[in-house]
């Protein structure tokens, strides 16, 4: 839409021109008689209603400027939708000004006249906004600290049935192991604690004596698996095969590793025997 356009007119009728007489003490005067339709944007009297109009904007504009709870403006001579809506600083400029007015505008959003009331919402749909953000911001904040509370009193309710929170051990540290015989039967339980295999401190020591007298590197390349490429190695003197099948998780790769040989000969041996306590030769 023009902002500076001028407001339309309609087309007027023709003129009609007649002879008027009026008697006077009998004098006849001749008076000129003009039918037209004139345009909404032009008073029939000019200097009454500018006046009017002036008074009646000018309050409009007080209003507006003092930003009241009413924000009811009065079109003025010369006026647009786009100049009122710049003027009031209208979110959505004169689109959003003649939505809210089209009752009022009418179909031809071009079409103002003079004296016509319109609503400049601006200042209160602003006010209504920051109070929903006001409010939406409130709910969440209440709605966090709610959280919080019950997370609080969840808290101090299993502390209380249990130990003292002050008073709660600390989480245990990884076990040190030494790095001989004593400590990779250790650390190899631990690990088929995990797993679920079972074997005992003696029945693994027993069976580490007599297969390897507690070498690690240990290995044997005079029988028949020697003869067949995969000679028995480490401290249970397990064979390559065996030790892939049987290798337990968390554990080294490599074979002569004495853990990972522990565990994944107990591993086989409670497959194939029930347990390492139950083997007392080879197997």
């Amino acid at each position: 839409m023009p902002e500076n356009g001028k407001h339309r007119r309609f087309r007027t009728s023709s003129l009609t021109r007649g002879i008027i007489a009026v008697s006077t003490g009998g004098a006849a005067l001749a008076l000129p008689v003009i039918g037209a339709t004139s345009a909404f944007a032009a008073p029939a009297k000019p200097a009454a209603v500018e006046k009017a109009v002036t008074s009646t904007a000018a309050t409009g504009k007080g209003i507006a400027a003092q930003k009241s709870e009413s924000a009811s403006y009065s079109v003025v001579l010369g006026d647009t939708l786009a100049k009122i809506a710049r003027e009031h600083s209208v979110s959505g400029g004169w689109k959003a000004l003649y939505e809210d007015n089209q009752k009022v505008v009418g179909g031809n959003p071009d079409l103002i006249h003079p004296g016509l009331k319109l609503t400049v919402g601006k200042a209160d749909k602003s006010a209504d906004r920051a109070e929903s953000k006001a409010s939406a911001s409130s709910d969440r904040a209440e709605e966090s600290a709610d959280r919080a509370d019950r997370s609080e009193r969840t808290s101090t309710s299993v502390a209380s049935e249990g130990a003292p929170a002050a008073e709660a051990a600390p989480a245990a540290e990884p076990a040190a192991y030494t790095d001989d015989l004593d400590g990779w039967i250790k650390e190899s339980l631990a690990v088929m604690a995990e797993h679920g295999i079972p074997g005992s401190y003696d029945g693994i020591h027993r069976n580490i004596i007599r297969e390897s007298g507690g070498n690690p590197q240990a290995i044997n390349n005079w029988d028949s698996n020697a003869a067949a490429g995969i000679p028995s190695k480490g401290l249970l003197q397990v064979i390559d095969p065996t030790f892939e099948a049987y290798h337990v998780p968390g554990t080294s790769t490599d074979s002569y590793d004495p853990v990972a040989n522990i565990t994944a000969a107990c591993n086989y041996a409670a497959d194939k025997y029930g347990s390492i306590d139950n083997v007392f030769g080879a197997y």
